[in-house]
């Protein structure tokens, strides 16, 4: 297997243009000038025009270019006989990937279109999984294998039962109206149901339904036994993509509260876990300003190392695509996409396969390394 494990390439390298070959009255250009000025059209052509992801498209040439090592820390990630590919096109706004390990698909949500989609295995195939779905966004698997899913469209948090039937795990909180639950995860030690509610599904007709927000944003714990909603925080702008460490003892929680109020932060913030049921301590883990711009994290996962992988946007080429960062917080490594991505997750038979949604597709590429929960 190769590996370009000594391979750090920060993105500004990677954009540079070679400068164009001088010219003066008179002068003759030799064969060599002719031949660097060819190639300089040909390295400014590949950085003015994004990849081609297309059936007909050619081969990557080995190592990927898009999986930028920033910090050595995430050069044993890289792995260099593997490309970024992208698995299916289609969907208006693509979020909420999540892997079932005995079916062996990806599921997804399809949000504005009110559908789940599912992307198969063993053929590549996808078929519509879910159509009406409540304009679900964020899909994981609980310990019994069922399948919770956030619905933007009821405002509320629901599970599918073995039998088909359906169970609302939460819809209000003191007697008011949930505002659009978004992303969710689910503890081990006693399955309680922890999401995160910015209400984007009750701010436009696209993703949902208008209506009035009666909360204020926050994250949510549900007892999976006596279904009791507590809110765990409400210390953040818009709480949207969640995940847990890999002992469970810290929550890290993406704010998107810059997509509506000015003085919200870009960044990703932590709490640590009290007796598993309560967060205190709640900090910046993470800011998501890269050389003096910065787009917003939306969805998150945490690899068995405890580097944060999250999703990042709303910037630009060179930005969008996945950033990766280590405990301490650091941006170690780049995964570039084409398009803005929404949301990740760890799937495949050893949790070494990296999912994206990219908005308007789903896109994969395998890791060394593992996601540190079930999905």
């Amino acid at each position: 297997m190769l590996n370009n494990n000594d391979d750090v390439c920060p993105v500004e390298q990677r954009t540079e243009r070679p400068a164009a070959v001088p010219t003066q009255p008179g002068q003759t250009l030799s064969r060599r000038s002719v031949l660097a000025a060819g190639v300089a059209a040909l390295a400014s052509s590949a950085t003015a025009f994004a990849r081609d992801y297309g059936p007909n498209a050619e081969p990557v040439r080995y190592p990927d270019p898009d999986i930028v090592v920033l910090d050595k820390r995430f050069a044993k990630y890289k792995l260099g006989n593997t490309p970024i590919q992208r698995l299916h096109t289609g969907t208006l706004w693509a979020e909420g990937p999540a892997w079932n390990g005995v079916g062996k698909y990806l599921l997804w949500s399809d949000i504005p279109n009110d559908r789940q989609m599912r992307w198969i295995e063993d053929d590549n195939r996808v078929t519509v999984f879910r159509q009406p779905a409540g304009n679900s966004n964020g899909n994981t698997f609980d310990f019994q294998g069922r399948q919770i899913a956030c619905e933007h469209g009821n405002r509320r948090v629901v599970r599918y039962e073995y039998d088909g039937s359906l169970t609302v795990l939460a819809d209000k909180f003191q007697g008011k109206p949930l505002n659009a639950p978004n992303d969710v995860v689910v503890h081990p030690a006693d399955g309680a149901i922890w999401f995160t509610d910015p209400g984007y599904g009750a701010l436009m007709n696209y993703e949902g339904h208008v209506g009035k927000l009666e909360l204020k944003e926050a994250v949510y714990r549900v007892d999976a036994r006596t279904l009791k909603l507590d809110m765990v925080t409400s210390e953040i702008f818009k709480p949207n993509g969640l995940c847990f460490s890999p002992d469970y003892k810290k929550l890290y929680v993406a704010d998107t509260g810059a997509s509506h109020y000015a003085e919200a932060p870009k960044e990703i913030k932590v709490w640590d876990v009290v007796d598993g049921v309560k967060l205190k301590n709640g900090r910046q883990f993470a800011s998501m300003d890269l050389d003096g711009k910065a787009g917003m994290a939306d969805g998150i996962r945490c690899d068995v190392d405890g580097n944060i992988w999250s999703s990042a946007g709303w910037v630009g080429a060179g930005y969008d695509g996945v950033h990766i960062f280590a405990p301490d917080g650091v941006r170690i490594g780049q995964i570039l996409l084409p398009e803005i991505c929404s949301n990740l997750c760890f799937g495949g038979g050893k949790r070494n396969r990296l999912f994206m949604t990219g908005s308007q597709s789903l896109y994969a590429v395998y890791v060394e390394t593992q996601g540190a929960h079930i999905s």
